[in-house]
């Protein structure tokens, strides 16, 4: 099988695009995926698109150059070897749950590092975030948070409430 060539203008293309993936990113988590099998890469693949994330196998070269563009140079050093990148532009903590929850079963899958909302973070921070609750259960818990007060607060009137009736 012949390889294809590929154009300076399609490189040059490749790196605006990737770019610009990063510069929207919410979250990005970029992982080594040497020895993972066709059907845990396709698995892992499905798990993300299911959250609307996105996983690219892109040559180290022109994610350099992608990350320098997005004023991500941090990311360059996790830029060696089979390199994959996950993408994820809404909850910052969907990427990095889903890639540790499959490192943890596929032990050939190992977290590099990734970027969150801008800012280069190393593998334990990464799964610092994915251990976080997604966007949905922390709101579910300020609400409960904010609902305790009002609670309490029924609670108190509706005990002076019995109380009168029983001296009436």
């Amino acid at each position: 099988m012949a390889r294809r060539i590929v154009s300076r203008e399609e490189k040059a293309n490749q790196v605006d695009v990737m770019a610009t993936k990063l510069k929207d990113a919410s979250s990005v988590v970029v992982v080594d995926y040497l020895g993972l099998t066709v059907e845990e890469v396709t698995d892992l693949r499905k798990q993300l698109r299911d959250e609307e994330v996105e996983m690219h196998v892109v040559k180290n070269t022109i994610l350099r150059r992608a990350a320098e563009a997005a004023e991500l140079e941090g990311l360059n050093e996790n830029f060696a070897g089979p390199t994959a990148i996950i993408i994820g532009t809404g909850d910052v903590v969907t990427p990095a749950r889903i890639t540790n929850d499959f490192a943890k079963n596929a032990e050939a899958l190992e977290i590099k590092g990734g970027a969150i909302n801008g800012d280069v973070v190393s593998v334990d921070e990464i799964k610092k975030v994915a251990s976080l609750p997604n966007r949905e259960g922390l709101l579910s818990m300020l609400l409960s948070v904010l609902q305790a007060p009002v609670r309490n607060v029924a609670y108190a009137v509706k005990a002076v409430a019995d109380a009168k009736e029983e001296v009436a």
